[in-house]
């Protein structure tokens, strides 16, 4: 995928996908040629026990055969992870008659039927079968809250640009539940809400949060163009924020216009939920962001640094990835197949500026950005022997290859590194713009003339690998290809941004306060970089560091924890021990169930309790302190 060539690659992937949907009369129209009437799509969400989402849809049409495709490839999961295999219950009548349907054999996404002499309606009914427990996927119902991805519920017809489909959505609610939204013109009824026409990839990617518990609150008083954060939560007591906690979200808004200089929408929601229930989630849009942690986002602040990059994160979206977007991700419907090579942009500095922005804004503290940089720093330092093997851009591949499921050695065979990885390789492109400017220029003038142009259009721009050495040409004059190159493909390492902006990285025996806080909130224990594992509450043990201590005395990934030298498992009883052992020759004893045997592992380990930590280096310039800085 190092390979950027926008339209081509994309065309030779289409003929296995569309090889049936080709032979139809309607199939045969130009992408570009607008659908032939409107859509109409009804869901009914109220069914909360079974967590089932019925859909109806109504499609004009005229005889003969017809393709319906259910999208496949999800913008912002870079995947082909459409959730096909949860719905169920799928009939299609027209003149009154049920029509018979057979599943395309080469595309499991695509359905064939033949429309009557005489129809001009399709009419289909399908129940999305939510998960009922994350073992299934992502909850997306529970009895106060859902979130209605408009993707899971459609069925729509091939041949056309997503862009030149109009559908006209509602969905009906359970009894007094609010909903929210990007989308415009909402009437509502009794329980159902009523939406204003809209282009079909606008639907896609406008979801609904609703629920029984819910506070709007305006992140931008008295702009033209409004912001707005709509919490859903499991309990209203979760819903109440102090003044600073909305301030520092209001400030939010501002440093990110302050960043991009534009904005790429005409009003933009945070649909945000506060639920142990339902699941978590971060999901970028243009005009809004599905965001989901656990309850105490506001109600247990100290201990919530570690989710509060999330809103920067997906806001920053709105700019890199959904108005930006990479040409080879750039499709014409969600059936089309999507290419990632140029996600170390799209994500990779989205995670930058989420950081860069939490702290800007308040909602982290300077000291807390560092602390967290210093957590990724420490990983490809001494935590991705996977680089050994495989180049950085390898790594846009993983959406496609593992769809986000676990790994039992995720140093060693990377995941999707293009985040964090790519954060790293952003920091130090910063540190080197100030570097050769003298503190005049920074990747913030890359972002404004990057993401910045076209103030209020929200029409996606493609950008291929030469547009971004184009535009860091602009900034400041260097080879940026090469030296981009080099750190996506392995032949220089991706941790020089830490030097080069005036700070090292150095182990204390203590954690920083922001791994201290996560350790808190999750009641897990960090020992990667001393016994080489992280282990949860419950002694299961989690990453263990390739070829670390404990990799090669024989522990793995997936033990149970029992005990430390004869003594039950605790943290503080393995810190002790960890500490007791430092200096000296004595093993410290573990022992670890594996399945149905226990095993009696002696660590030879003693060196003390390691975690990574971020120090000034004498005599340098600042650049970090400068990044974190609020704009004025």
């Amino acid at each position: 995928m190092s390979r950027l060539t926008g339209v081509s690659p994309v065309r030779l992937a289409l003929p296995l996908l569309l090889l049936a949907a080709t032979t139809h009369a309607q199939d045969a129209t130009p992408h570009t040629a607008a659908y032939p009437g409107t859509l109409a799509l009804d869901i009914d969400a109220t069914d909360l026990s079974h967590r089932i989402f019925r859909a109806h849809e109504r499609i004009p049409v005229q005889p003969g055969p017809l393709t319906l495709l259910y999208p496949r490839w999800l913008p912002g999961h870079h995947s082909p992870s459409g959730p096909i295999d949860k719905i169920a219950g799928i009939v299609f009548t027209a003149n009154g008659q049920r029509l018979a349907w057979t599943r395309d054999p080469l595309d499991v996404y695509a359905f064939r039927l033949d429309i009557p002499a005489g129809a001009t309606t399709l009419e289909v009914d399908f129940d999305f079968l939510s998960p009922t427990d994350r073992s299934q996927g992502r909850v997306v119902m529970t009895p106060a809250m859902l979130n209605l991805q408009w993707n899971t519920v459609v069925l729509y017809p091939a041949g056309h640009a997503a862009s030149a489909i109009t559908v006209v959505p509602s969905v009906k609610l359970p009894p007094q539940w609010q909903a929210a939204t990007a989308l415009d013109g909402a009437v509502r009824s009794g329980d159902t809400v009523r939406y204003a026409p809209v282009a079909f990839n606008t639907l896609i990617d406008s979801p609904i949060y609703a629920g029984q518990y819910f506070k709007r609150i305006d992140l931008d008083p008295g702009a033209k163009v409004p912001v707005h954060m709509d919490v859903f939560a499991d309990d209203p007591r979760f819903l109440e924020a102090k003044p600073e906690q909305i301030a520092a979200h209001r400030k939010l808004v501002q440093q990110a216009y302050k960043l991009f200089g534009s904005h790429h929408y005409d009003h933009y929601d945070f649909l945000f939920s506060l639920s142990d229930q339902m699941a978590g989630n971060g999901l970028e849009h243009h005009r809004s962001s599905e965001d989901g942690v656990g309850t105490g986002y506001f109600t247990e602040w100290d201990t919530q640094a570690g989710e509060r990059d999330l809103l920067p994160h997906e806001y920053t979206h709105s700019w890199n990835g959904k108005f930006r977007r990479g040409a080879d991700l750039t499709t014409p419907d969600f059936n089309v197949p999507m290419q990632d090579s140029l996600l170390w942009v799209y994500e990779g500095q989205t995670q930058y500026w989420g950081n860069v922005l939490a702290g800007r804004s308040g909602l982290r503290t300077a000291e807390q950005s560092r602390d967290a940089l210093a957590l990724v720093a420490a990983a490809y330092t001494d935590n991705r022997a996977g680089l050994t093997w495989r180049a950085l851009q390898d790594t846009t591949n993983d959406p496609i290859i593992a769809q986000r499921r676990p790994k039992p050695y995720r140093g060693f065979q990377l995941s999707e590194d293009y985040y964090s990885g790519g954060q790293m390789i952003w920091l130090e492109v910063d540190a080197r713009i100030r570097a050769k400017t003298g503190g005049r220029k920074s990747l913030d003038d890359f972002a404004s003339a990057f993401f910045g142009v076209d103030n209020g259009s929200w029409t996606v721009h493609p950008y291929t690998f030469d547009d971004v050495v184009r535009t860091l040409d602009g900034v400041v004059a260097d080879d940026w290809a090469t030296f981009l190159r080099a750190r996506l493909d392995g032949a220089t390492p991706i941790t020089g941004g830490i030097a080069a902006a005036g700070w090292k990285l150095v182990y204390l025996d203590k954690p920083n306060d922001y791994a201290k806080a996560a350790a808190k909130e999750g009641g897990g224990a960090d020992f990667l970089y001393s016994l080489g594992f992280t282990v949860d509450k419950d002694g299961k043990l989690g990453e263990v560091r390739w070829d670390g201590p404990a990799f090669r005395a024989g522990i793995g990934s997936g033990m149970q924890l029992v005990a430390v030298d004869g003594r039950e498992y605790k943290k503080v009883t393995l810190e002790d021990a960890v500490k007791a052992a430092k200096g000296g020759t004595a093993p410290i004893t573990l022992l670890v169930k594996d399945f149905d045997r226990y095993r009696t592992i002696a660590l030879d380990y003693h060196d003390g309790l390691r975690y990574p930590h971020l120090q000034r280096i004498a005599g340098t310039p600042d650049h970090l302190g400068a990044i974190y800085a609020a704009r004025k």
